[in-house]
Formats: C-alpha cells, structure tokens, sequence
C-alpha cells in the first residue's frame, strides 16, 4: 500500500497548471498541508463548487456562473464599442486595466491552419451575428501581436469590411506579446491609441 498515492496523485495535477512545475507544486501542497484548515479544506470546497457551476457566457464567451456574464448584463456597457479577444484571460486583463467600458467577444483561439482550426471552430461566426443583431458601431480587436493573433484579425477585418468602423490597440504591444502578460499601464496606452484597420 503506498500512503503517499493522493499526495503524489494531487503534486502531479497540480504540476500541470501553468506557472508550476513538479518541485513548485510539491512546495504548494505541501503548503497547504500544512494550512489545512485556511488553505486546503476552502480550496477544495470552492473548487468543488466552482467544477459545478462554472460556465461560458452564451453572448461572449467569458467566463462565470450564470448563462449571461455581469458584463453582458450591464446596460451601461452597450454603448456599441465590442472588444474581440482571443481568451478569457485577455478579456480578464483588459478588465484589470479598467480602461475599457464596452462589451467584449472572446474567439477562443485564433486561426491556424496547422492546427486546422478554423472559423468556425473559433467564435466568428457568433461575432458576424452579434455585429448584426446589436448596436455595435465599432468592433475594437484586442488580439496577441503573434502571427496567428494578426492573422485572425485580418480575417475578421475583411469579414466586417463597410459592415462597421473596425479598431485595433496600438502602441504599446509588443510584437510576439500577449495580453495577459502586459500590465494595465500598457493596456490602457494600446487601447487609448487603437486606430482604424
């Protein structure tokens, strides 16, 4: 019998979470062993109920645990400004910026046709929709400055060419970045100087 087997069963799925390697994630659990009570019991209980009632937002694609996300909700927020993101965690670091008061569309992913995604493995076509049935006067596209992020948003541009004004952020994202490594200084610069596409 092997009474380290959930130890050793928890370190492992914990080492596949980003940011934590093995040596990371044995220092982790071994933590919060030690914090059961603040740390370990919590964690499991919210995880347990977060597994029950996390869930996509069926407007834009976020992350929370109703059908329709606060953002979605929020009537100040239709104001016809929709920024397209290529994740969650794009749209979560924009909304640490604070800069932004629109609505957001997540693609969930970006076009590669070496990983034969297309568009309609992404949220395109849900994104042609909205620009239709909404008020949206400018669609702002927020992607990574990667060559499938820029190549997602060529795509997009010529699918909503005359259809809408189309921005995308400017200065201030480096190529080869990613949104939700940049800090807020620099979201709200790249989005402050957006410019037509």
């Amino acid at each position: 019998m092997n009474s380290t087997r959930d130890l050793d069963a928890l370190i492992e799925m914990m080492a596949k979470l980003p940011g934590l390697g093995p040596r990371s994630a044995r220092r982790a659990v071994l933590h919060m062993i030690r914090k059961r009570e603040l740390l370990l019991t919590p964690l499991a209980d919210l995880m347990q109920q977060v597994a029950a009632t996390a869930r996509e937002c069926l407007n834009c694609g976020n992350v929370g645990t109703t059908d329709i996300c606060d953002i979605c909700a929020a009537e100040k927020r239709a104001n016809g400004l929709l920024c397209v993101v290529e994740d969650v965690a794009d749209l979560w670091a924009m909304e640490r910026a604070a800069v932004f008061n629109g609505r957001y569309h997540v693609l969930g992913g970006t076009l590669s046709a070496l990983d034969q995604i297309g568009p309609e493995q992404l949220r395109i076509p849900k994104l042609i929709d909205r620009i239709e049935s909404e008020e949206i006067s400018e669609v702002i596209l927020a992607l990574n400055a990667t060559v499938d992020g820029q190549t997602t948003a060529h795509y997009i541009a010529d699918q909503l060419e005359d259809r809408v004004k189309l921005t995308s952020l400017a200065q201030g994202v480096p190529i080869g970045g990613e949104l939700d490594y940049l800090d807020e200084g620099t979201i709200s610069a790249a989005l402050a100087a957006r410019k037509q596409v």
